[in-house]
């Protein structure tokens, strides 16, 4: 986890940016490569609040704040509200995972079969990996909101209104695409 820590009406002592990276450290278990947040730790009154911003790789940005007496309580706060929101958002990613999916039996040897392919045939293409997907009704802002949460630069999905097939994708700008295939 790489956290930068700053402070506002605080000194940020080399004790609080010890105890930051210690509990932070926590979060490593739910992400396969580091991430980063961004911790400030600001004295009001008699309280100490810590306001913490994750930036998820190609996703979500993760938001949580939290005062109290000690800066540690407040950290921990932070802490348990992020755990919240990464559980929140990957049952969100994982729960239709489990649903049937769209199957094409004896795909493959059919295809080899009416098109005569040659499997000695060597070229360049190399697919690395077979995905199999399971399609889900949707709206465009919905597909919009899957394809941000997954992290991905596409997403492939059922339209709610008409049940076509349907791709959104994100565009060099930054805003969005979207291919709808003529029939």
């Amino acid at each position: 986890m790489k956290i930068n820590i700053k402070g506002k009406n605080i000194n940020i002592t080399n004790d609080i940016v010890y105890e930051a990276e210690r509990k932070y450290d926590r979060l490593d278990k739910y992400f396969s490569k580091e991430q980063e947040i961004d911790l400030l730790i600001s004295k009001e009154g008699n309280d100490f609040k810590a306001e913490a911003t994750m930036y998820l790789d190609k996703g979500p940005i993760l938001r949580a704040e939290s005062s109290d007496e000690t800066y540690q309580n407040a950290i921990d706060q932070t802490i348990d509200a992020l755990v919240r929101q990464i559980r929140k958002h990957k049952t969100r990613l994982t729960k239709n995972r489990h649903q049937d999916s769209i199957r094409f039996e004896n795909f493959n040897e059919s295809f080899d079969e009416e098109y005569d392919i040659d499997e000695s045939y060597d070229s360049d293409i190399n697919i690395a990996r077979v995905k199999e997907i399971s399609l889900k009704p949707m709206n465009t802002e919905e597909a919009v909101m899957q394809m941000e949460l997954l992290g991905h630069d596409f997403f492939v999905f059922y339209d709610a209104a008409d049940m076509d097939v349907r791709v959104v994708y994100k565009r060099r700008k930054g805003d969005y695409g979207l291919i709808v295939p003529s029939r």
